[in-house]
């Protein structure tokens, strides 16, 4: 989101080139973003500096968080298209995948929510200042639960790019944001996903963040012309690893 603070220009795409390199060889045996990493500027505002403080209790959260089932979710949660009078602006688009373990069996059941930005790159939410429009058709969020063979499916527009104020001429490709629940609150993973053939993900520190090269190419979805519905969307195909070897990274993901 365009929330991060407006921090000063500075970095020339030559020094963040350098610093990704540099974090990809420091990176610590995996594929994991450091928490401070200079290209992304808001990481530095963004990680603890000080030891962690264990909770004294770290279940109680599991006795007061939201319990979810199938009674919370209704037929036009996914569809972000259908969530108010008029029709949103934007090329509309149908995003579809598994959600699996590392063993490829599916993982039934879990609440999988997806918010984003509209076709403009803005999203609906009061600290969101890019001068870009709003749609009064469009609130950008939708949720669902995966079916038994862990499938999962929205329609919505493509979001557009939006500049983020990161560094000079700095853009963030077009992206979705996934989160996935487990079977209490305090199971939550976040990620994001993106489009094939974007031109502005090799600018991206977000996802150059990630030091392998599989690992960013597992965040990116695939065209799938199968998926696509005549005159109506395009099709997209992501799934969802939960850990293993082939997994999709998550933000946080070695701390959870």
């Amino acid at each position: 989101m365009t929330m991060s603070p407006a921090l000063p220009d500075g970095l020339s795409q030559d020094e963040i080139d350098h610093a990704v390199a540099r974090a990809r060889a420091a990176s610590r045996g995996g594929h994991h973003p450091p928490r401070d990493f200079p290209p992304y500027r808001g990481t530095r505002l963004r990680h603890p500096e000080r030891p962690l403080i264990p909770l004294r209790d770290p279940e109680a959260v599991e006795l007061t968080g939201p319990a979810f089932g199938v009674t919370d979710i209704t037929a036009l949660d996914s569809d972000l298209t259908a969530h108010h009078p008029g029709a949103p602006l934007g090329e509309r688009i149908t995003v579809t995948g598994r959600v699996v373990d590392r063993s490829g069996r599916p993982v039934r059941g879990q609440l999988v929510e997806l918010w984003q930005a509209n076709a403009a790159g803005r999203y609906a939410h009061r600290l969101d200042r890019h001068p870009a429009p709003l749609d009064p058709n469009f609130t950008g969020f939708g949720r669902c639960l995966t079916d038994d063979g862990g499938g999962y499916a929205f329609t919505t527009i493509r979001p557009g790019a939006y500049p983020w104020r990161n560094h000079v001429n700095a853009w963030r490709p077009a992206h979705l944001h996934f989160s996935l629940f487990g079977a209490a609150f305090a199971q939550r993973l976040v990620t994001q996903m993106y489009f094939p053939g974007d031109p502005v993900v090799p600018y991206d520190p977000v996802l150059q963040s990630v030091s392998d090269a599989a690992a960013r190419e597992r965040l990116i979805a695939t065209y799938d012309h199968a998926l696509s519905v005549p005159e109506r969307s395009l099709g997209y195909r992501w799934d969802i690893v939960l850990d293993g070897p082939s997994a999709t990274l998550f933000e946080e993901g070695r701390d959870r």
